[in-house]
């Protein structure tokens, strides 16, 4: 026998027994340290046992990584039956059962020569082989900005950031696929992201290693720290939700909950079904639509849940859901199924996302009940009962009720408004005529443009709701369907308060709870490496202080020491001179009421105004051109004069005729902030951006934008203004310009003192750039 073919021989037949010593290598009772008739109790608490010994992040040993990965992958093996039982039966957990079978068809035609399946030399660190399931889940820098960000206040995403040559990314797709899958049929969103190609995400997201995990509620990120086993990752998501969305609902509190449609204004939907928990399903529906309804669970295997399952007949054996509207003494609509499906579910809510006569609380209510019509074949008219609140309104608002149930038509909406909460609206409407004062009235509407523009018919007598009234209001209705022209008054009104919206003070305490959350949980979970540059400049900021306590205390000791004695005369002399010198002191540290300290923005001060910034700290910057910049700048300073005491903020101008094209390169970034002409643009130079303002925070990379208030027609020319020096200060409480055209400048100002509120706040959106560009 040849040398060589007896070389093959002897490694064909060692292959077999080299690939069945490689399976049984792993053996998950072994690392677990559990025999092979543990209980899954058993085997969960030895896995949380040695999970909590081998965590990279608490033990320091080298091989402290593998031997966590060892332990995961034992768990995940033992805690699925169907994987146990393979192994048990094949010595694997389901990936290469019954490889004896196929030993020959691996490694087969001898005699031509030695052929090797490919997946023997499969390398998981190859990217090209890969599972590609991930491809759709790809997120790119402007996506997740423009559209994920958005898209989170609706969903929770769950999010993955990953690379090639990853072992521990390898090791966790099993249990990502799967989650991914389930969680995206119930409603969550998914995303991964590519660090190694979209490296200036994964810096955005806080992502200093992969694999990385972080779930995304509310444009606000959260980590995922625990073991990646498919529990896990589902208990992660569900607690990113809020913890008061769905209400547990028993016979003893169900009225209450369904009688609180007029505090909320919204309908209320009830899901009966025998799981003792809320599903995950239903707590993200409730999320997606918690600004249209309210959401009650109500468990039917509970005792006390009896009269409720009777009162609304109830089959305790199918998941029913259930919508009430005004009337909680029948549900408004009904659908059941076996199995709740999210099409069914999104379907069977979007029909019924408002009341049959809602009430007008804000403007963004008003454009969606009563939308701006686009064609004459796609007419809205609204029904508008103007009322007041109590007893003494009750019986006006129920004949209008009953009118509107028995009259639905999709080109029809009827809606109430309270006129005591929308006086302008009110106003608007019935031009403060006496025979309406203390009364009810109806009125027919019809938005023409977003601007505020509608036109209307009101009832000539005040609204009882008598049989008259109703005949009359049908009357006007038939006619305006062959006769829009009956809308014959045209008028103006100003956008609707948001009577819903939270106080201030609530919105401050809320936002002050996330930042204080937020900083526990990067304090906890953060290494000591990354904790380093914190630590070093508390212990610097705590060294600088007491060092300053001390040296003042001994300062103060020394100049009482050495302080010769005086008389009365004399002490009571300099008493009075250093009161005196106090109050000249004071007097000059306290700003003068209306003056703002502002500079002007250019290539000089760029860089130490704007790209070096000091985190935390933002420019506020105000676009003028040299025909506005004394009437702007002096409602500017009245403006942002309140918010003067915040050292975190900079105030700031920048000249439209010299820095045109820095401004139209920022303004790219923003979403629908302007429409934005191309170079050759005729009407380049003509484009009016007066009166915008940017919060600049140049340490992120991020602006905050503001657009002037829209006002009439500026007629009148604007004489030309002095130079603005760096050093000037604006003085705002002088006398106003008497020409019309300075009103009108100045009005695009209005209100900017409520965007300064939310800057603060940090609810405005932000617009993300790769850099700043340079001032020229």
């Amino acid at each position: 026998m040849e040398p060589g073919r007896a070389c093959c021989l002897l490694l064909l037949l060692l292959l077999p027994a080299l690939a069945a010593a490689a399976l049984g290598e792993f053996d998950p009772y072994r690392v677990l340290g559990v025999g092979r008739s543990s209980s899954q109790a058993d085997i969960k608490k030895a896995y949380k046992r040695l999970a909590r010994e081998w965590h990279p992040d608490k033990n320091k040993d080298p091989g402290a990584e593998d031997k966590f990965i060892q332990i995961s992958k034992a768990y995940e093996i033992l805690s699925n039956e169907e994987k146990r039982a393979n192994f048990d039966r094949y010595g694997d957990a389901g990936e290469s059962q019954g490889f004896s079978q196929q030993q020959h068809r691996q490694f087969h035609r001898f005699h031509d020569g030695f052929y090797f399946d490919e997946s023997f030399f499969h390398f998981p660190f190859n990217s090209e082989r890969r599972d590609t399931s991930d491809e759709k889940y790809l997120l790119h820098f402007s996506h997740y900005i423009n559209e994920i960000v958005p898209d989170s206040f609706k969903k929770p995403y769950l999010i993955k950031i990953t690379s090639d040559w990853c072992f521990s990314c390898i090791h966790i797709e099993p249990v990502w696929k799967e989650v991914a899958q389930e969680l995206e049929a119930l409603g969550a969103g998914i995303g991964v992201v590519h660090a190694g190609y979209e490296r200036r995400l994964a810096h955005h997201l806080g992502a200093h290693s992969t694999p990385t995990l972080l779930g995304l509620i509310n444009g606000k990120i959260t980590f995922f720290h625990n073991a990646v086993v498919r529990e896990n990752l589902r208990q992660f998501v569900e607690n990113l939700l809020p913890g008061n969305l769905v209400e547990k609902i028993t016979d003893k509190n169900y009225i209450s909950f369904l009688s609180d449609w007029r505090k909320d204004n919204k309908p209320h939907v009830l899901l009966f079904d025998h799981m003792p928990v809320v599903p995950l399903l239903y707590k993200l529906t409730a999320f997606a639509y918690r600004d249209y309804l309210s959401f009650g669970y109500v468990y039917v295997g509970l005792r006390g849940t009896e009269e409720l399952s009777s009162q609304y007949n109830i089959n305790v054996y199918t998941p029913t859901m259930m919508i009430f509207k005004e009337h909680i003494d029948r549900p408004a609509d009904v659908v059941q199924a076996r199995e709740m499906k999210k099409q069914l579910i999104d379907d069977f809510l979007s029909q019924n996302k408002f009341l049959m006569v809602a009430r007008l609380t804000s403007q963004r209510l008003f454009q969606e009940l009563c939308p701006v019509k686009k064609s004459h074949r796609q007419r809205k008219h609204c029904v508008v009962l103007l009322t007041g609140e109590g007893e003494k309104f009750a019986e006006a608002y129920e004949a209008f009720l009953t009118f509107a149930v028995a009259n639905t038509k999709d080109m029809l909406k009827f809606v109430h408004v309270y006129s005591d909460r929308q006086p302008e609206f009110a106003d608007a409407l019935l031009m403060d005529e006496e025979k309406y004062h203390g009364k009810s009235a109806v009125v027919i509407l019809e938005r023409r443009n977003n601007a505020g523009k509608i036109a209307y018919k009101a009832l000539e007598e005040a609204w009882q709701g008598s049989k008259e009234d109703n005949f009359i209001l049908l009357d006007l209705l038939d006619q305006l369907r062959t006769d829009p022209g009956l809308l014959s008054s045209e008028t103006v009104v100003a956008d609707l308060n948001d009577e819903l919206a939270p106080m201030f003070l609530i919105r401050w305490f809320y936002s002050t709870l996330d930042y204080i959350s937020d900083c526990w949980d990067s304090l906890f979970h953060s290494n000591w490496r990354e904790m380093m540059p914190l630590l070093s400049l508390l212990f610097s900021a705590l060294f600088i202080l007491f060092g300053t306590v001390i040296v003042q205390a001994f300062s103060d000791s020394s100049d009482t020491r050495d302080a010769p004695p005086s008389g009365k005369e004399e002490t009571a002399a300099k008493t009075e001179k250093n009161d005196v010198n106090f109050s000249k002191e004071s007097n000059s540290r306290i700003p003068k009421k209306g003056f703002v300290e502002v500079t002007e923005l250019t290539d000089i001060n760029y860089t130490s105004n704007l790209v070096r910034l000091r985190p935390g700290h933002m420019n506020v910057v105000l676009i003028l051109s040299n025909s506005t910049k004394t009437p702007l700048l002096q409602k500017f300073a009245l403006e942002v004069y309140t918010f003067t005491g915040s050292s975190s903020l900079h105030f700031s101008f920048l000249s439209l005729d010299k820095h045109r094209e820095w401004l139209e390169y920022l303004l790219e970034f923003a979403q629908d902030a302007a429409p934005i002409p191309n170079q050759y643009d005729k009407h380049f130079l003509e484009r009016d951006y007066t009166g915008y303002v940017l919060a600049l925070n140049g340490h992120k990379k991020y602006f905050c934008l503001f657009k002037p208030h829209k006002s009439g027609d500026e007629g009148g020319t604007l004489g030309s203004c002095k130079d603005y020096d760096a050093s000037q200060h604006v003085e705002a409480r002088g006398k106003s310009s008497s020409s019309p055209g300075s009103r009108s400048i100045k009005n695009k100002l209005h209100k900017l003192s409520f965007w300064m509120e939310r800057l603060l706040e940090g609810s405005l959106q932000r617009f993300y750039i790769p850099s700043w560009p340079a001032l020229d």
